[in-house]
């Protein structure tokens, strides 16, 4: 693997790093909103899809760090 293509793979966990932050702020938005719903099938959709959104955007945020781990210390030897 070239440098150049260890620099895009960085570069591309580091934009998914990114998306995933945003993604896990917004579930933390929706499952906090669930609070200011009023029926009992608004607050566990609310629950349900925030829920799915932090898990997807902890695991974005968990992948991202474990490539750019993985890449820097290629990188650094």
């Amino acid at each position: 693997m070239d440098e150049l293509e260890r620099l895009s793979i960085i570069k591309s966990a580091q934009i998914n790093q990114a998306l995933g932050v945003f993604i896990f702020i917004f579930g933390i938005i929706i499952t906090f909103a669930m609070s200011y719903t009023e029926t009992f099938v608004q607050q566990m959709t609310d629950l349900v899809a925030g829920l799915v959104l932090i898990t997807i955007g902890g695991g974005m945020i968990w992948k991202s760090k474990r490539t750019i781990r993985k890449f820097k210390k290629t990188n650094d030897k």
